[in-house]
């Protein structure tokens, strides 16, 4: 989630179309522009570690709390906020980027062109609800060859995707597009097969680590563009791929490695991550517009724009949300520390 604000921060200063888009993304070539990289390297693995990690602990709240508790569960913790952001930051996000042509009238129905950077929690609820249509078919998660199958079918999707990025295509609309919606399945279906078969992580996964960043991610990249050969863009599909999912397990690894007890301090940014991810688009794309003229460096500006979205919106967390309904709605409740 904190990555995501991260990437969006970033993108005025690369040449796409996007709000407030700074004159210095266009001045510099693009395979000098360092945040045509960090993007990349973002954006390939975020999502899919999220549903994977989303699959895991979807299959942990079916055996826990059954067919019902899980239901209810994710229309709480996914549903209730991506309602309530569909008429609150989806139009607010619409407003920022059509300016003078945003009219009141489209308040209560700029959902109906997709949920913005939200996208991801309603088809996260598609996936859920395919979840429980298949756990009450009697489907279990646990053959201990079938569920790997996902690691090498996740090509097929990646090759049907359109985009010339690094990284997976994205689908913010009502439908979700097929393709993207199959390849997010695949990562959350190996996540549940996780938790299902109680396959232990190892601190031996972080390996993944190095192939990922030295080989998939330089090769991946270097011929993801669209005038590429189609045997150079089918290479970068499986590079792509690979790096995906070595990410994946390279990253359960590190934090196996580094974070597997409880700190005070890690959980509070957990849990402050998905409130501050739901909000942070507002305060980002207007901070742009703000700061693109700004006579100053644009590495700066990108610290300052990051630095002011977090600040506030970990204040705004801290004071009227962790220990509120809203808060308890994201994370569950949360009692305040005592003396």
């Amino acid at each position: 989630m904190l990555l995501g604000i991260v990437l969006h921060a970033c993108l005025f200063l690369i040449p796409i179309d996007w709000v407030g888009q700074d004159r210095w993304a266009k001045s510099i070539p693009i395979e000098e522009n360092p945040y045509v990289f960090l993007v990349a390297v973002i954006h390939g693995f975020r999502m899919p570690v999220f549903f994977l990690l989303s699959g895991f602990f979807t299959a942990m709240l079916w055996q826990r709390r059954g067919l019902g508790g899980l239901a209810a569960h994710r229309l709480k913790r996914i549903g209730l906020p991506l309602a309530i952001g569909a008429f609150t930051i989806v139009p607010l996000n619409a407003l920022i980027w059509t300016g003078d042509e945003f009219r009141p009238e489209w308040w209560l129905f700029a959902w109906l062109g997709g949920f913005s950077h939200l996208w991801f929690l309603w088809m996260l609820l598609w996936l859920a609800a395919a979840f429980l249509g298949a756990a009450r078919l009697g489907l279990t998660f646990t053959h201990p060859i079938l569920w790997w199958l996902a690691v090498p079918l996740s090509l097929a999707p990646q090759l049907l995707m359109t985009e010339p990025t690094f990284g997976p295509d994205t689908s913010a609309g009502l439908i979700p597009h097929p393709v993207v919606l199959g390849y997010y399945a695949l990562f959350f279906v190996v996540g549940a097969h996780l938790y299902q078969r109680r396959i232990a992580t190892s601190r031996e996964w972080t390996y993944a680590l190095a192939p990922a960043l030295l080989l998939a991610f330089p090769v991946g990249i270097a011929t993801v563009s669209e005038g590429m050969p189609v045997a150079a863009r089918m290479v970068s599909g499986v590079m792509q791929a690979a790096y995906a999912w070595l990410m994946c397990f390279g990253l359960i690894g590190l934090f196996r490695l580094h974070a597997w007890e409880e700190r005070y301090w890690v959980r509070y940014v957990s849990d402050s991550s998905y409130w501050l991810y739901l909000w942070h688009l507002p305060l980002v794309a207007a901070s742009q517009l703000l700061v693109s003229g700004w006579p100053i460096s644009p590495h700066l500006k990108f610290a300052l724009i990051l630095a002011a979205a977090i600040v506030i919106l970990l204040a705004v967390y801290q004071v009227a949300v962790r220990y509120t309904w809203v808060g308890a709605m994201l994370n569950g409740p949360r009692s305040r520390p005592v003396g």
